[in-house]
C-alpha cells in the first residue's frame, strides 16, 4: 500500500485512526500491530511471514541475552547478525553474487552455480532488518534492556508509518510511546499538517519532474541539454520523493503518538559533502556511523585506518541501496569526496558561501548519475552526454511542447531545495493561515493524483 494511494488516504488511514482513537489504551498496541500487518501484506501477504520470522528471531535473541554470560551474548548477537544479514543477502544480493561468480567461473573453467533469476525483494526489508539489528546490538552493549513484551516489540518492527522506507527508528526512540499510545489533539493536528506537506512534495514536485529523469535513464537524450535537465530532474525527484515519504511517515507517527527522528534537513543547502551527509537520510547515516564506522575504529586509529574505515562505510552504504556496481561507484564517489575534504585537498570548506553550496550540489548531482543508472554502460552514456557531447542538441525529447508542468516543477523544486527552510521548521507550529494553506495544497495534490497511475516511492526498491 502506498501513502499517496486513494485506498490508503480515504479507506485505510481514516478507518485505522478512527479505530485507534476509540480503542482503550491497553488494546492500542495490538490494534497498531494488526493495522501494520494489514498495511504490509496488502499486496503480498507472504512477505508478512518473512517479517514475522525476523521479529521472532530478534525478540528471542534479545531475551536470551538478558543476564547471559559474555560468551553466550556474543553467540546470540552473531545469530542475529547471521539471520538478519543472511535473509537480506538471500533476497537482495544473491543474484548479484551468483552472476558475478558465474561470469568468473566461465572464464576460469570452474563449475557454475546457476541459481536462477531475481527473487522479488520484500518491501522494506532493508529498513526493518537494520532496525532489528540496531535493537540487538543496543541490547548487547547494554544501552537498552531487552523488551519482554512480544506484542510491543512486534509493533516496533512492523510500524506501518515508517516500515517500507524509513526513517530507521531505534527501539529507544519509541519504547515509551509503545507503552502508552496516547496522542493529543495537537499531535493529531501537527501530524496531519506534516503529512499534507509531504504529500504535496511527492505529488506536486517529485512526480512532476519524473518525466525528465525517466526519459534520460530509459535511454533517451540527444545532447548535453537533455542530459543536464534529466540529471537535475532526478536530483530534484529523489530529494522530494524520499523527503516526502519521511515527512508523511513522521506525520503519521505523530498522529499515533510517536516522535520519529528527523530524516532530512534541506540537504541541497549543504556547504560540503560532509555537511550533506549530516542532512541527507540522517537515520541511515547515523546507523552506519554508530554500528559500523565507530566500531571499526572511526577516526581514532590514525589516518590510514580512518581512510579505510570511511571508505568501507561508504562502499557498504552504497551496497545497502542495491546489488549493482553502480551503487558501489556511488558510494565510492561520496567516500572519495569525504576523504578529500578530510585531507583538506578539496576546495569546498565548511563555510556557508554560494560557491560552496553550488559546488556541493553539483558534485552530489553528478553522483546521482551512478545511483539512477541501471548499469555502468548507461552511466557512461549519460556522462558522455553531459561532458563530451558535440552540441547541446534538441530539447524536444525531454520537454514536449504540449506539457510545461515538468519544467515549472523543476524550477520550483530547485528554488525550494536551495532556499526554503526544512520541513520540520515549516511544520513546527500550527497557525490558522498555515493550516488553511496546507489544506488547499492538500486538495490540489488530491486533484493531481486523479491523473497519475504510478504513485510508488523511489526508495521502495531498496
Amino acid at each position: 500500500m502506498v501513502f499517496s494511494d486513494y485506498v490508503f488516504l480515504f479507506v485505510f488511514l481514516p478507518v485505522a485512526l478512527a479505530c485507534f482513537w476509540v480503542t482503550p489504551l491497553r488494546f492500542r498496541t495490538a490494534l497498531l500491530l494488526a493495522a501494520s500487518y494489514l498495511f504490509y501484506g496488502w499486496v503480498r501477504y507472504d512477505f508478512c511471514l518473512i517479517m514475522a520470522a525476523s521479529t521472532l528471531l530478534d525478540f528471542g535473541v534479545g531475551r536470551g541475552m538478558e543476564n547471559a554470560a559474555s560468551g553466550r551474548r556474543r553467540a546470540l548477537l552473531a545469530l542475529s547478525l547471521v539471520g538478519n544479514l543472511g535473509l537480506l543477502a538471500w533476497f537482495k544480493y544473491r543474484f548479484f553474487a551468483t552472476t558475478s561468480y558465474d561470469s568468473l567461473a566461465i572464464t576460469m573453467g570452474w563449475p557454475t552455480l546457476d541459481l536462477g533469476g531475481h527473487l522479488i525483494l520484500p518491501a522494506g526489508i532493508s529498513f526493518y532488518t537494520f532496525q532489528s539489528l540496531s535493537y540487538n546490538i543496543d541490547v548487547y552493549r547494554g544501552t537498552i534492556p531487552p523488551e519482554r513484551n512480544l506484542l510491543r516489540f512486534a509493533a516496533y518492527i512492523a510500524l506501518f508509518p515508517q516500515l517500507v522506507a524509513g526513517p530507521i527508528v531505534r527501539f529507544a526512540d519509541v519504547r515509551s510511546a509503545l507503552g502508552r499510545l496516547a496522542p493529543t489533539f495537537d499531535d493529531l493536528a501537527l501530524g496531519a499538517q506534516r503529512f499534507m506537506l509531504g504529500l504535496a512534495k511527492k505529488v506536486l514536485i517529485a512526480n512532476q519532474v519524473a518525466p525528465f529523469a525517466d526519459a534520460l535513464f530509459a535511454g533517451g537524450g540527444q545532447g548535453a541539454l537533455d542530459a543536464w535537465v534529466g540529471t537535475l530532474g532526478y536530483a530534484v525527484q529523489i530529494a522530494f520523493d524520499f523527503s516526502a515519504y519521511s515527512d508523511m511517515a513522521i506525520g503519521l507517527g505523530r498522529m499515533l503518538g510517536f516522535r520519529f527522528p528527523e530524516n532530512f534537513r534541506s540537504p541541497y543547502q549543504a556547504c560540503s559533502v560532509t555537511d550533506f551527509w549530516r542532512r541527507w537520510h540522517q537515520t541511515l547515516g547515523a546507523w552506519f556511523r554508530d554500528y559500523l564506522y565507530i566500531p571499526l575504529g572511526g577516526n581514532r586509529k590514525g589516518k590510514l585506518r580512518t581512510t579505510f574505515n570511511l571508505a568501507a562505510t561508504m562502499l557498504l552504504c552504497g551496497l545497502w541501496h542495491g546489488a549493482n556496481a553502480t551503487f558501489l561507484l556511488w558510494g565510492a564517489w561520496h567516500g572519495l569526496l569525504l576523504l578529500l575534504e578530510r585531507a583538506r585537498l578539496f576546495p569546498c570548506a565548511e563555510v556557508r558561501t554560494v560557491w560552496n553550496q553550488a559546488s556541493t550540489f553539483l558534485l552530489v548531482t553528478l553522483g546521482w548519475v551512478w545511483f539512477a543508472s541501471s548499469d555502468l554502460d548507461e552511466a557512461s552514456r549519460i556522462f558522455g552526454l553531459l561532458f563530451l557531447s558535440d552540441g547541446w542538441g534538441p530539447w524536444t525529447l525531454l520537454w514536449p511542447s504540449a506539457d510545461r508542468m515538468p519544467i515549472l516543477a523543476l524550477s520550483l523544486g530547485l528554488l525550494i531545495a536551495w532556499l526554503a527552510p526544512a520541513s520540520q521548521e515549516v511544520a513546527r507550529t500550527r497557525t490558522p493561515l498555515r493550516s488553511i494553506l496546507l489544506v488547499l495544497i492538500f486538495l490540489l495534490s488530491l486533484l493531481f493524483l486523479l491523473f497519475e497511475r504510478d504513485q510508488s516511492f523511489l526508495y521502495f526498491q531498496f
